[in-house]
């Protein structure tokens, strides 16, 4: 009698799964309509194309740009074409720098002069304001 039993509940579970692999079945056919996998593929393919194309053109860009902003060569280039051009016309730049005036520069002269300016520049306010 168990083993009737046993057998019969067996057999309902067996049922059970068919019903529910049927409808998973049933299930799967309906998304694989509304999706249409060899659609999807050819989606991916195509996303895939597109991101190695930006891929390939970031990298250009970030390249071009550093070219662009990473010129050591044209510096080294530049500061050696103007020291030659400074040799031709006979100047040179270290001996006036060594003779230049060494030491403080005098705070009230500058003072007086930065407010005579802006003593002046008050006056000609004042004068455009009352023709």
């Amino acid at each position: 009698m168990r083993g009737i039993a046993t057998h019969t509940q067996a057999i309902s579970a067996q049922s059970s799964v068919a019903v529910g692999m049927k409808g998973a079945s049933k299930a799967m056919a309906a998304m694989n309509k509304q999706m249409a996998p060899a659609k999807q593929a050819k989606v991916i393919q195509e996303f895939q194309k597109q991101s190695a194309q930006m891929d390939m053109t970031t990298e250009m860009m970030s390249d071009a740009i550093d070219d662009a902003l990473d010129n050591d060569e044209a510096e080294d280039e530049t500061e050696e074409l103007t020291n030659q051009v400074l040799d031709e016309i006979g100047v040179d730049i270290a001996s006036q720098l060594s003779t230049a005036p060494k030491g403080k520069i005098a705070g009230k002269n500058t003072e007086d002069v930065g407010s005579s300016g802006v003593d002046e520049l008050e006056k000609r306010l004042a004068a455009l304001r009352n023709p």
